[in-house]
């Protein structure tokens, strides 16, 4: 196994910080209805009964994600699931001349109307992307998903949790008996270690394996800020977004909430979107057909490759969550190997 960071784990790697267990690139919280997944994951480390339920902060106001009757009881004062209902429809009707939404506030305005648009997705998006909501696709957001009951629980999955004592548990479970090489940039020792396999796995950049043959492709950076604080605890949960474009990051985690922590002081994270560049992470593939017919060149190269297989967010280009890659690699692990 080859790494070019100093760690194992890639971003779920956590970074112990006075006994709290900080996800240093970002929240990453288990969720799956796969039992398979779940059960494999659980072989290895026991998850906790972590429950994933956001707040929002816009304007110094703080709602529940995801959309509930808690959210739209604080956006509209509405107490009933029928009051919020008709809210909704007499919100969207003033777009319903929308028939082919063009772009992403189009598309949005469309599925929840005004005040939910604009409280919770427009800025927040843009900040997020980098541009305006009026040139970003409008396929990005397929639907919006709104609960007519008082659950802030973000996941409808049927497990959900963090590994005790953190994901680098789960890491040293996976890697147990593997050789392994830190500190290693695989590009720089491409020769030697492909005539070390039969079969090269690669979790990296597919355009930067093929040297950028049909071009670049794009991507999302993130930045992260961490930051140790002498007080028992700052926002009161894990995960805190912030709305407003004025506000440079999009949001703070907390991450002794993850572990139920009770230590006198805290780590917060606060996390900055931004362009990518070589010289930091790629986070967010950017699927607009111009990348798409781009990816399509070099996974067509990668097939005719027979020693190539492609794994992860970075050498498929898609947005993956851990139960999709953990589905995906023991899904490839039978095929290749017959195991599991």
């Amino acid at each position: 196994m080859i790494e070019k960071r100093s760690h194992m784990g890639g971003n779920i790697y956590c970074e112990n910080i006075d006994s709290i267990n900080v996800h240093k690139y970002g929240a990453h919280i288990f969720h799956t209805s796969n039992k398979e997944v779940w059960q494999f994951v659980n072989s290895f480390v026991e998850f906790n009964r972590f429950t994933n339920s956001p707040l929002a902060n816009y304007k110094g106001i703080l709602y529940n994600l995801p959309f509930n009757m808690n959210t739209f009881n604080k956006l509209w004062g509405v107490n009933t699931p029928q009051q919020a209902k008709e809210k909704l429809e007499e919100q969207r009707g003033r777009f319903a001349h929308i028939i082919e939404p063009q772009n992403l506030e189009e598309q949005a305005l469309k599925l929840c109307g005004e005040d939910v648009y604009y409280t919770f997705i427009k800025e927040y998006t843009e900040k997020q992307w980098g541009r305006s909501a009026t040139e970003l696709p409008a396929f990005i957001i397929q639907r919006i998903p709104f609960r007519f009951t008082y659950d802030n629980n973000y996941f409808n999955d049927d497990y959900q949790g963090i590994p005790k004592g953190g994901y680098n548990k789960l890491i040293e479970g996976l890697i147990d008996g593997i050789e392994i090489r830190l500190n290693t940039n695989y590009f720089e020792n491409k020769a030697e270690l492909d005539n070390l396999a039969d079969k090269i796995l690669f979790t990296g950049r597919i355009d930067e394996f093929f040297d950028y043959e049909f071009g670049a492709l794009e991507y999302r950076g993130l930045f992260f800020e961490h930051e140790r604080l002498d007080i028992e605890d700052f926002q009161g949960n894990a995960v805190v977004n912030y709305n407003e474009r004025n506000v440079p990051y999009t949001r703070i985690i907390e991450h002794k909430h993850f572990e139920f922590g009770r230590q006198p002081f805290t780590v917060i994270t606060r996390e900055y979107p931004g362009e990518f560049a070589n010289d930091n992470e790629p986070y967010y593939p950017v699927n607009d057909q111009k990348n798409t017919q781009i990816y399509l060149k070099y996974k067509e190269k990668a097939e005719s490759n027979g020693k190539l297989l492609l794994g992860g967010r970075l050498a498929q280009y898609a947005y993956f969550d851990m139960d999709d890659t953990v589905e995906a690699s023991l899904s490839l692990a039978k095929k290749e190997f017959g195991i599991f």
